[in-house]
């Protein structure tokens, strides 16, 4: 059994916003991080070829 599931607070509804909430905000900077990344990468090659 999952433990952490059984023990929930009263306030777990707001808890729970909180937790999404900074889970979208790691989302969206992994995501520039990754996007950044891949566009260094790309301009590094091109810059090689020429």
């Amino acid at each position: 059994m999952n433990n952490r599931n059984q023990r929930r607070s009263p306030g777990h509804g707001q808890d729970q916003q909180t937790i999404e909430q900074i889970r979208k905000s790691r989302n969206r900077v992994l995501a520039l991080g990754l996007a950044a990344f891949v566009i260094l990468v790309f301009f590094i090659s091109i810059a090689k070829m020429s």
